[in-house]
């Protein structure tokens, strides 16, 4: 049996796209909002919404396509107070995340204490199914990473496409790029920067929210509390390494995702440390991430400031 034939990487290689997907999701939303010049550190808890929302309505409906819609409506209604506070009021932005994403994680909690009480039975949904695409899926190495996920899977692969495309072959992907760029020129060709910053943000919004869908919809089939872990800032990191680039950010999630299943594997090798070391191996990944890249990733020239028109505008 050779080394891709082997169950084991094939297994690994399959959940390296599967816990990719949701980060990988959340940071295509991300693209919209930096480009535009928002700062989206509310990517935690638009995931977080998305996930419980669609949770929920999966679980009460039985119908995980309409949880799927549910958790990116999640999303985008807290995008719709993020550009309250840091679009319309021009509030900072960086504050105003972190604030969105502790009280997301307060509520969810709350409301599925609400919803299913306390002590209960953990409530689960049976969540999608891989599909069966015959063949393909036997393919050494690319079989298990590309042929045997779940619908949404392939959702998020055919949304990198469409997300270069419209960045850089449509006048919206053109306005964006403007408004994150040099706001001032765009209001002086007739285009609202405010306009345009807020529909960046409700897509990114109901992007990050169908990632947090994927996670308690596809990847597990419950929700518990902070089911996120930390992946919407793990997305930030994305945005960084990638460049703010769909391609970019796809090879980074892959990159994060391989960190993470190996994580996982590696808590069942028998080797002697804790756990919790393998779990920080994500995370050790940003940190790194943010270090040697950080700096050197070229930031949209008005990312983080907001814009205000002059008078004589």
């Amino acid at each position: 049996m050779s080394f891709l034939s082997d169950p084991v990487t094939q297994g690994y290689l399959e959940a390296s796209m599967r816990l990719a997907m949701p980060i990988m999701l959340a940071a295509l939303g991300g693209i919209f909002a930096e480009r535009s010049g928002v700062l989206n550190i509310a990517l935690e808890g638009m995931m977080l919404a998305g996930s419980f929302t669609g949770f929920v309505a999966a679980y009460t409906t039985g119908n995980l396509w309409l949880g799927v819609v549910a958790g990116m409506l999640a999303g985008t209604a807290v995008s719709v107070i993020l550009t309250l506070y840091a679009v319309l009021i021009g509030s900072n932005q960086v504050v105003v995340g972190v604030a969105i994403n502790l009280l997301i994680v307060g509520a969810t909690s709350f409301l599925y204490r609400s919803v299913f009480g306390v002590g209960a039975a953990t409530p689960r949904v049976s969540s999608f199914a891989p599909v069966d695409l015959a063949w393909l899926s036997n393919l050494p190495l690319v079989g298990p990473l590309l042929f045997h996920q779940a619908p949404i899977v392939y959702v998020g692969l055919i949304l990198v496409p469409v997300v270069w495309i419209v960045m850089t072959k449509t006048a919206f992907g053109w306005q964006v790029t403007a408004a994150g760029e040099h706001p001032e020129a765009l209001e002086t060709l007739g285009i609202s920067v405010t306009r345009t910053r807020f529909i960046c943000l409700l897509i990114s919004g109901l992007l990050a929210g169908l990632g947090g869908a994927f996670l308690s919809l596809s990847a597990t089939g419950i929700f518990i509390d902070n089911m996120t872990s930390g992946r919407g800032y793990i997305a930030l990191a994305i945005l960084v390494l990638g460049r703010r680039h769909p391609l970019g950010v796809l090879l980074a999630a892959m990159l994060f995702g391989a960190a993470d299943a190996l994580q996982l594997r590696g808590q069942t090798l028998g080797i002697a440390l804790p756990y919790q070391a393998f779990l920080t191996l994500p995370y050790i990944l940003t940190i790194l991430v943010l270090v040697l890249f950080a700096g050197k990733a070229r930031n949209p020239a008005a990312l983080g400031i907001p814009f205000r028109r002059t008078s004589s505008e």
